[in-house]
């Protein structure tokens, strides 16, 4: 920990070249005391941690227990007995249990041991965020990001020991199954992967049921801001360019703080060449491609946050007795992460509430000493599972989950994402939008704050599906793909089909603009109020 304190002290206090201290630098928003990691994760185990460390942590477990129950002797004793190779009574050592075990047996010894770790979490944080206090620094800070080997009961603890910070933060990745040599950190030929829209829940292994977790779903906790550090949708899956708009928008539903796209990867859209080609890239058409008008969809909160639908009252007595949680907020791995998870760990019964929840309103979790309680709107008018459709409380958002098809409905921001090649004609409040396309991604923002009724300026913004010059690949067993190529500079991306007509607020004065990839105008304008979508233009600014 000195050693480690050291590294905080060199990177904040000590000035730079202009006499400056980082900490004393307003652009940096917030510290993170460390990341991915936590006593409550499957790498929290005896072969992962060097001895002489280990057999510190053992000798602190065995004073608390002593302090707990009077001595170590007595600790064994209320424990049934419970013996552990590396327990050493005599040496004032106690081990720890596997977590699978803690998680799904549960016995005495389990109990203490989950409330040791919490305890020595949450004071290891509480000291360092004291730390840097002392160093000056002032601005947010965050303890950590990670999930948990058994986010049902093990979860709610992680989140516990989070809220002696400013902020809770945490990781999620929509991923492809994509496999094959350094798969984590790369794309290469013969890889494989799997296409999974999360418009429709796609499973995460050919021929599985669909998978509801996703990482746009939020939790408030104990009235914390909260905030996603890292996130995007995995490369090579056709369906990156969902990303933007839905994680704009349900970030918005949720009431999220802030959401950040993993990663920049380099200052232009460059394809990397040979196999270094990120599965994270950011700077690429679908994802920087779509900030212009996600971003102020997100931003300027022109899609509402939704009602709480589910309010839980946590008794802190009952997470450390591992009851854990009706409603655990799962987390979608990074693949450089997923070899940590054991194989064959099943998901112990117990209730759930329907994580549809996140995406028809917002979920508030309090940490309490006084009873616990779960308060759990009716979901019925929201959610329809025989139909496969899922619409905010605020009716700005209506998802189907069937067709994979988002429909954005506010006031200032109206769009659809997704598959409209069944659709037909979609209708929203001021405009309707048409394509033969199975992947369409389109909305229209206000530029002045108004309702596109009474807008004066709008952005009319388009993607459909990006790929690299050259990019192949060839189909093998159970709907898996394998790379052929991984093609060139530059990307591509499919050419646009459909027709947006306007029907608010007098329609016949609208003027339409289309724009180049800078936003400069790239033609004349034209009459509205029909506009039939130019194969290679993504942004239109309309005018009123």
């Amino acid at each position: 920990q000195a050693r480690y304190r050291s590294g905080w002290e060199a990177l904040l206090a000590v000035p730079g070249p202009d006499g400056r201290r980082l900490a004393d630098e307003p652009a940096v928003m917030g510290l993170e005391v460390q990341n991915e990691d936590s006593f409550f994760f499957w790498t929290f185990a005896d072969r992962n941690l060097p001895d002489p460390q280990l057999r510190m942590l053992e000798s602190r477990f065995a004073e608390w227990a002593a302090a707990r129950h009077g001595s170590v002797d007595r600790a064994l004793e209320a424990w049934n007995g419970s013996r552990l190779e590396r327990d050493d009574p005599t040496g004032g050592r106690l081990g720890f249990r596997p977590l699978w075990n803690i998680a799904n047996e549960r016995t005495a010894r389990d109990r203490d041991t989950a409330a040791f770790l919490l305890e020595t979490q949450a004071w290891f944080y509480r000291e360092t965020i004291a730390f840097l206090r002392g160093l000056g620094f002032r601005g947010t800070i965050t303890a950590s990001n990670w999930t948990t080997a058994d986010n049902r009961v093990l979860g709610p603890l992680e989140k516990l020991s989070y809220t002696v910070g400013d902020f809770i933060d945490r990781h999620g990745y929509h991923s492809c199954r994509h496999e094959g040599e350094n798969a984590a950190w790369s794309i290469r030929l013969g890889h494989t992967y799997l296409d999974r829209s999360a418009l429709r829940f796609d499973p995460d292994k050919p021929g599985g049921p669909r998978v509801y977790n996703h990482p746009v779903m939020d939790i408030e906790y104990d009235g914390h801001p909260s905030m996603i550090s890292e996130t995007t949708w995995n490369r090579p899956n056709r369906h990156r360019p969902e990303a933007p708009l839905f994680l704009a928008v349900y970030g918005a539903l949720q009431g999220s703080d802030a959401v950040v796209h993993f990663a920049h990867d380099g200052v232009d859209w460059a394809v990397k060449p040979r196999f270094w080609m990120q599965p994270w890239t950011l700077t690429a058409p679908s994802q920087f491609g779509q900030f212009p008008a996600a971003a102020r969809v997100f931003r300027e909160g022109r899609v509402r946050p939704g009602a709480v639908l589910a309010d839980l009252a946590l008794n802190t007595n009952d997470l450390v007795a591992l009851r854990g949680t009706p409603l655990p907020h799962d987390a979608a791995f990074d693949e450089l992460r997923l070899k940590d998870v054991p194989g064959g760990a099943e998901v112990g019964p117990g209730q759930r509430i329907d994580p549809l929840v996140h995406f028809a309103g917002r979920a508030v979790v309090r940490f309490t000493n006084g009873p616990a309680a779960t308060r759990l709107a009716d979901l019925r008018p929201h959610v329809d599972r025989s139909r496969s459709t899922v619409t905010a409380t605020t009716g700005e958002l209506a998802l189907d989950f069937g067709k994979g098809l988002l429909r954005i409905d506010a006031p200032s921001a109206q769009g659809v994402s997704g598959d409209l090649s069944g659709a037909g004609e979609v209708r929203l409040r001021d405009l309707t939008v048409a394509s033969d396309l199975d992947q369409l991604h389109l909305v229209v923002v206000s530029l002045d704050g108004l309702p596109l009724d009474r807008s004066a300026r709008m952005l009319l913004q388009v993607m459909t599906e990006e790929r690299t010059t050259g990019w192949a690949t060839e189909a093998v067993d159970g709907g898996l793909r394998r790379i052929t190529s991984i093609g060139t500079d530059p990307w591509e991306v499919r050419e646009v089909r459909g027709v947006v007509r306007f029907t608010g607020g007098d329609p016949g004065r609208l003027r339409v603009t289309p724009l180049d990839l800078s936003g400069n105008p790239a033609g004349p304008a034209r009459p509205g109020p029909v506009l039939s979508l130019e194969p290679r233009t993504l942004y239109y600014l309309v005018t009123r």
